[in-house]
């Protein structure tokens, strides 16, 4: 057997923790998995993971035969992309995940100039909120909003998308139109919680020197970025979006409406983060480029 198939499988059983999640990510059944590892098992002599009903880990010795076949893995990889990159032509597999907002509107629509330019990468673009374990699920590099708060992880910022407070013409004619930021009582607002910890985040307003941060009355908080636009174009309250293509399309088409406009509200930055050891790939390179110019291009005064 192929030793550096049986250490990529037995890479990709370790991350992903499943034999059948491997089977999936690697096409393959997931009973040439399960081989392949007993295969690598019976040549090293020793038991690399311990198996439940519930999930697979690592023992000692499989622990230190990871971090040798990684590096083994990665290394075989930079050499195949160095030469990829010498003949001017990234190639392979690219796993990113991005939130799903951001692959629905910003970044599938633009992938036909992406594999113009790049035809020989494989893109696997999954799209969620949730937070991704990087190493963990195999995963090259993820695109999401907020500040990043991992040494661990490169970040390369990609834009600043301004924020408004908006609401829609129903919700304005039942409640009126706010004055100021401190005189909110009466209205309600749509607001967003983290998915990875479930607080809900303020909505914050400054003028001058005069801050105000508060949470305001709420019949509803989303964690999906659709989802809490969506509930603001039904009228369920005020809401602090970012304003990107498609919500200035919302609000040029008169499905929303900018308020307290002469408030400033904090701009959200948007940032490709990808794991160290994956720095040297010219592929991920290839692909951060170029979704840093397609966030240019939809907010160009707005570029970092």
């Amino acid at each position: 057997m192929d030793r550096f198939r049986m250490l990529e499988v037995f890479v990709r059983v370790a991350e992903l923790r499943s034999f059948t999640r491997a089977a999936e990510a690697l096409d393959l059944p997931r009973a040439s998995i399960t081989q392949t590892v007993q295969a690598l098992e019976s040549r090293l002599q020793c038991t690399l993971l311990h198996r439940t009903t519930r999930q697979v880990t690592l023992t000692p010795e499989g622990a230190a035969f990871y971090e040798r076949a990684a590096r083994i893995l990665h290394d075989l990889d930079d050499a195949e992309t160095d030469v990829g990159a010498a003949r001017g032509a990234p190639r392979g597999r690219l796993r990113v995940d991005v939130a799903a907002a951001a692959g629905r509107h910003v970044i599938a629509p633009a992938l036909p100039d992406f594999f113009a330019r790049y035809p020989e990468i494989h893109l696997e673009l999954g799209s969620s909120d949730r937070p991704v374990e990087l190493l963990i699920e195999g995963v090259d590099c993820v695109i999401r909003g907020g500040l990043v708060h991992d040494d661990n992880l490169v970040a390369r910022k990609l834009a600043e998308i301004p924020v408004a407070t908006c609401a829609a013409p129903g919700y304005l004619s039942r409640h009126g139109v706010p004055s100021a930021a401190t005189a909110l009582g009466g209205h309600r607002f749509v607001n967003f919680f983290s998915a990875k910890t479930g607080r809900t985040f303020d909505n914050e307003f400054e003028r001058g020197g005069e801050v105000v941060s508060l949470a305001g009355e709420s019949c509803i908080a989303c964690n999906d970025a659709d989802t809490f636009v969506a509930a603001t174009v039904a009228g369920l309250g005020l809401a602090q979006l970012p304003l990107t293509a498609y919500v200035r399309g919302l609000v040029d088409a008169g499905a929303l409406r900018v308020v307290l406009g002469d408030w400033h509200v904090p701009a959200l930055p948007i940032y490709a983060l990808w794991p160290r050891r994956r720095d040297r790939s010219a592929r991920l390179h290839a692909f951060v480029d170029w979704v840093a110019a397609v966030y240019a291009a939809q907010a160009p005064a707005t570029r970092p």
